[in-house]
């Protein structure tokens, strides 16, 4: 093959969980010019990446971005994204015959067994293509100029550069039910200051909101530095390899972190940890910098509730998967990554 082509998931958390699969790809096929497609959304991810060649970002064009591809690998399960790759013409289009596009395939994987981790899964469907699984987490590095960069937004920001910071993301795209409480939070916020700790709110637009209940509810106990909205995927990535750890819900950051070798420490609810858990790697440095930080660890926090993993958006009930979640729990857990 001289181009070859992977169709990204559509969720960050979900683009950082396939790229050991990718990985295995990229080793299988060394010659090959290596592109990936994702939406625009994660597309910035790749870019990381090392071994990917292109990057297109998928979306309204009138000519197909993915013409002259060899052969397209399909991480996305839809319907849609097997006919995508038909009618640009790409000959070789290989997935799991799932959302009954198996007529479009012309290598088709039966599904994977029920219950493995999201990473296995995708390792699953490369190695029955008969690419070879290597290493089974996750792995970006960070460039000293981009790791650079991020250490300059925080400063823009307010960090005076010497103090220890750790990164909060408060947000969840999926859904309120994957929030800890904006008040936990807060709480967590002044016990790192008590420590001369500083914090640093991270997230998108679609989470000011919840950011600023997270402001409210600090009371002046601990001064927030505030990257909300302000960061694209690549700078996000390089003001969390400059903070000590992050603690987040379940959501595309705290997968990102995991990946760049940062610690994390992640509160889950609704979903089950034991299929989409971050998974550090490896014993070696993660960041290409001056001075190369060791692999973080990964704290994944859970309170036992008869309802969990119930896999909803919004709870019904009382949120006790979450609220049951202490402050001094996460606390204790992230003091140990500092």
């Amino acid at each position: 093959m001289k181009r070859f082509v992977v169709v990204a998931p559509n969720w960050l958390g979900d683009a950082v969980m396939a790229l050991p699969a990718i990985a295995d790809v990229r080793r299988a096929q060394p010659d090959a010019s290596m592109v990936v497609a994702a939406r625009p959304s994660v597309a910035a991810l790749f870019t990381l990446v090392s071994g990917v060649d292109e990057v297109v970002a998928l979306g309204r064009r009138e000519r197909s971005p993915l013409s002259g591809c060899d052969a397209a690998l399909l991480l996305p399960n839809s319907f849609r994204s097997a006919l995508m790759v038909k009618r640009a013409g790409v000959p070789e289009r290989w997935g799991y015959s799932t959302d009954w596009r198996g007529l479009l395939l012309t290598r088709s994987v039966p599904r994977a067994p029920s219950g493995l981790h999201q990473i296995d899964n995708y390792r699953h469907l490369v190695r029955a293509l008969g690419f070879p699984n290597g290493p089974d987490a996750p792995r970006i590095d960070v460039s000293h100029a981009l790791r650079e960069t991020g250490a300059a937004v925080l400063r823009s920001a307010g960090w005076d550069g010497r103090t220890p910071i750790v990164a909060l993301a408060p947000g969840a795209a999926y859904g309120s039910a994957k929030r800890w409480p904006p008040s936990a939070f807060a709480d967590l916020a002044a016990g790192l200051a008590t420590d001369g700790v500083a914090s640093v709110m991270v997230g998108a637009d679609a989470d000011r909101e919840t950011v600023a209940e997270v402001v409210r509810a600090v009371r002046g106990r601990a001064t927030l530095v505030d990257l909300v909205g302000k960061t694209d995927l690549p700078s996000l990535a390089a003001v969390l390899v400059n903070c000590r750890a992050l603690v987040a819900n379940d959501s595309g950051a705290l997968h990102l972190a995991a990946a760049l070798g940062v610690s994390v420490t992640a509160m889950f609810g609704p979903m089950d940890e034991r299929l989409t858990a971050p998974r550090a790697s490896g014993t070696e440095p993660r960041a290409m910098s001056d001075e190369p930080r060791a692999p973080g660890h990964v704290a994944v926090l859970t309170h036992p509730v008869w309802c969990r993993p119930c896999m909803l958006r919004e709870c019904p009930l009382d949120h006790e998967c979450m609220r049951g979640i202490a402050v001094q729990r996460v606390l204790d857990e992230t003091r140990r990554m500092l």
